[in-house]
């Protein structure tokens, strides 16, 4: 293949210095994000578990005779 390289045409350098840049920022949000997540489900589940001892009923889950 003749002609530039990726990096060297206009587009090439949109995406190393535009697009690659917002993408990693985005994975960092959605990985922040994520952290909090599960972290605010872990407190979830530890409130509950501490404040009822009795199992918490899902639908769809008919346990009976």
């Amino acid at each position: 293949m003749s002609g530039p390289s990726f990096f060297q045409t206009y587009m090439g350098k949109r995406f190393y210095e535009s697009t690659m840049p917002q993408l990693v920022r985005q994975l960092t949000r959605l990985n922040d994000n994520l952290e909090r997540l599960v972290a605010a489900a872990e407190r979830l589940t530890g409130q509950k578990e501490a404040s009822s001892a009795e199992p918490v009923p899902t639908p769809g889950n008919s346990e009976g005779p």
